[in-house]
């Protein structure tokens, strides 16, 4: 099965159903597998080869939702970009992957044509809007502008998917997720990675064409990426939000639709439960999920009482796998504390420092073995070869984590720790060597170190801990500032703190896990 199916086959069973809900417009199934086969077609007129890489620099709207389709109707793998990001991380993207193509919003055009001469790989600019203005300069020749709407209009007439060669085990996608050396890396997720996951996911969360799903995540981040993907493969209905910056109009939009399922991360939970929440008619609401970083045990308990009809869904996953575990309905009073058992069509283990299986309650390394199990990282055979390793079998492939567990007697597992300094804040990951990297670049500043605290609300909260030149001044202000202006949103620490050195190891490096102690 190939991911575009999704779409294709509810629109063909349900093609008057309202697929998508977003600012009060509503779309059918019919109408986005028309959007997406006319932007297929003109992706294909303008070059585009089998397994060549798109990327959508777009926030949660319709365009990003038919842009991800009609990339993979095209042949190609979609990318998604937080449309937070900024320029140089952009930049990099687009040149690791070497994406030929690439979907903005209008505003973002005079951007690109500013760093267009960094950019070789790029050939074609779709920007969102009825306007968009091919330069005249020669100097751009190469590099070609269109409209999203007159693509549109354009392609009208074209009615059908294009026919492509396209194949389960083909790349659909990169995820790009922050990693220890201070760059993105791209999770290679193939077509049958994430229709395996989707399956297991839409089976335990046991999603029906009945369902009504609200997403504030980011497309970009694959949780809420998922969301679009589930409730595509059901026929459910997607309300589909840019953010959860309006808490109680959010509440309120899950009213005015009956919305039936609501995924969350830690977060937005706490935001939640320090609101009177008696005030909402939830009656609709079937379930609430998480994962990207583990619910507290309160937060699983507050709901409970506030929300006794609720299923709460406590999960853990990763994007080199998606998701990983799941904890059964008929357990969350029971075991609030476990992230579950291994979801649907899938192994965990957990090991030792030499690979070898634990007995129960050892602390360990998760490894995971399934469908959903990434291809790998790409271009970057060392990286991968850390993550995935071989099984007894030929071709079997197991995902080392990196992430510290326990297993009960049951087969319930219980999150310990990360094995590498990587910080969830907000449920992202964010490498402290890349936040690093942008505040070495500030000319005030000697030295850094970028540590995660425990946070109740964020998982982790960011702090970075920096020394000044000599005869210079830099107050947390500034900091922050010079942060927000070249970092996402979810990566801009929410502290900083001043010394006059950092602590060093002996051989000369930053000794983080005094800072963390400290």
């Amino acid at each position: 099965m190939l991911l575009q199916s999704f779409l294709e086959n509810s629109a063909r069973e349900y093609p008057d159903k309202v697929a998508l809900i977003i600012d009060q417009q509503r779309y059918t199934y019919q109408e986005l597998e028309l959007q997406s086969n006319r932007l297929a077609q003109a992706l294909l007129q303008r070059g585009l080869q089998r397994g060549d890489r798109v990327a959508i620099h777009l926030d949660n709207s319709l365009e990003a939702t038919v842009a991800i389709f009609a990339v993979l109707k095209a042949g190609g793998v979609f990318v998604m970009v937080n449309p937070t990001t900024k320029i140089d991380k952009l930049t990099y993207v687009l040149n690791n992957c070497r994406a030929t193509a690439l979907i903005i919003p209008d505003k973002k055009q005079n951007l690109i044509l500013e760093h267009a001469a960094l950019l070789p790989h790029l050939k074609t600019v779709i920007a969102t809007g009825s306007k968009c203005d091919q330069p005249e300069s020669t100097e751009w020749q190469l590099l070609r502008f269109e409209s999203w709407d007159q693509l549109q209009s354009e392609y009208a007439s074209q009615l059908t998917p294009p026919t492509i060669k396209t194949i389960s085990i083909d790349l659909a996608a990169l995820v790009y997720t922050s990693g220890s050396t201070g760059n993105p890396k791209g999770v290679m997720l193939t077509h049958l990675n994430m229709t395996s996951a989707a399956r297991s996911i839409t089976t335990y969360l046991m999603n029906e064409p009945s369902d009504i799903i609200l997403n504030v995540l980011p497309l970009s981040f694959d949780y809420g990426l998922y969301q679009l993907l589930m409730a595509f493969r059901v026929g459910a209905t997607l309300v589909l939000e840019k953010s959860f910056t309006y808490p109680h109009a959010v509440l309120q939009k899950i009213i005015d639709e009956q919305v039936t399922g609501f995924p969350l991360v830690p977060t937005m939970s706490a935001i939640l439960l320090k609101m009177d929440l008696s005030k909402y008619d939830f009656s609709k609401l079937r379930y609430i999920t998480n994962t990207g970083a583990a619910l507290p045990t309160e937060h699983i308990l507050t709901f409970r009482k506030r929300l006794p009809h609720v299923q709460i869904f406590s999960m853990y996953g990763l994007t080199e796998c998606k998701r990983v575990s799941y904890l059964p309905l008929n357990q969350v009073d029971i075991r609030t504390g476990s992230v579950g058992i291994a979801m649907p069509d899938s192994e965990v283990f957990i090991v030792d420092d030499a690979g070898h299986l634990l007995p129960a309650e050892q602390t360990g390394e998760l490894v995971v073995r399934g469908a959903n199990v990434m291809l790998g990282y790409w271009e970057a055979p060392e990286l991968t070869a850390e993550r995935l390793k071989p099984g007894e079998l030929p071709g079997e492939m197991y995902l080392y984590t990196g992430d510290l567990f326990r297993m009960d007697t049951e087969g319930y597992l219980y999150f310990v720790g990360r094995r590498d300094d990587i910080i969830k804040s907000r449920g992202e990951k964010v490498s402290p060597k890349e936040v690093e990297n942008v505040l070495f670049a500030h000319p005030a500043i000697s030295e850094v170190a970028i540590v995660g605290d425990p946070d109740p609300i964020l998982g982790q909260s960011i702090r970075a801990v920096v020394t000044v030149m000599p005869e210079q001044e830099l107050t947390e202000k500034e900091v922050l500032a010079y942060c927000r202006k070249h970092l996402e949103d979810f990566m801009v620490p929410q502290k900083v703190e001043f010394r006059d050195e950092l602590p060093k190891s002996p051989n000369g490096k930053i000794d983080k896990k005094q800072l963390v102690l400290s």
